[in-house]
């Protein structure tokens, strides 16, 4: 039973966005998505999907994008990112799909891991902050705080790992800490899954690999070829 992650999936079943006009790389990407998840995926393993799961507006209009990914194996845990329009109230969507487990000031237990997230935001001292981004920001960090506190309740063994998924990066575009990773610390998480960095020139944007104890895992499925990538086996 193993936890992989992809995110930014970008997905669009009435073929609108192709995403193919931001790289090559990006040709075919559903299809190759499908491919590398059939390789290593099985029924008793969950994925984490840190946002940008569809280009869709309404939930109605995303539903033929998350079928798909029920189709495929295993459990799938899912925030919200930036792009993700179509996200509709939580109860509804929890009660619509039996295979996906959506998240938003909730967690949910997983064999020995602990889930949790929120989409998060830029981070003070980011090139583009504003006042408005601020409100935001801190809106976000009271929604990590809720997340976790949740998926805490359900916690049965002190060794049972936590998990954070943000959608945005927990930093600035400089790597500075900010009040997420204070909470991230404050919370004692394990593993931090997020999304959102395309392209050579942002993928060393923030964190990777382990910071003051935590894994740091980008997922952005362009950085990871469209592969999920292990988290815990």
């Amino acid at each position: 039973m193993s936890i992989y992650a992809i995110g930014d999936l970008h997905l669009s079943e009435d073929g609108s966005k192709p995403m193919d006009v931001f790289g090559d790389q990006w040709k075919d990407h559903k299809k190759q998505i499908e491919e590398n998840w059939l390789k290593k995926v099985t029924e008793v393993d969950a994925v984490l999907i840190p946002g940008d799961l569809s280009w869709a507006m309404k939930f109605s209009e995303a539903e033929g994008d998350l079928s798909w990914l029920e189709s495929l194996p295993g459990k799938k845990f899912i925030i919200r990112g930036n792009h993700d329009y179509w996200w509709s109230s939580i109860n509804k969507m929890n009660r619509r799909y039996e295979r996906l487990f959506f998240i938003q000031n909730n967690g949910f237990l997983f064999q020995d891991a602990i889930i949790a997230g929120t989409r998060g935001w830029l981070s003070p001292n980011d090139r583009s902050f504003t006042d408005q981004d601020q409100k935001i920001y801190l809106r976000e960090i009271e929604r990590l705080k809720r997340s976790l506190s949740e998926a805490l309740k359900l916690r049965t063994n002190p060794e049972q790992k936590v998990i954070a998924m943000l959608h945005y990066p927990p930093t600035n575009d400089q790597q500075e800490p900010s009040l997420f990773t204070e909470v991230l610390e404050e919370y004692n998480v394990d593993y931090v899954v997020y999304g959102h960095l395309h392209g050579e020139e942002s993928f060393n944007a923030s964190y990777k690999g382990k910071v003051k104890g935590r894994e740091y895992i980008l997922a952005s499925s362009d950085y990871i070829n469209f592969d999920p990538v292990l988290i815990i086996k």
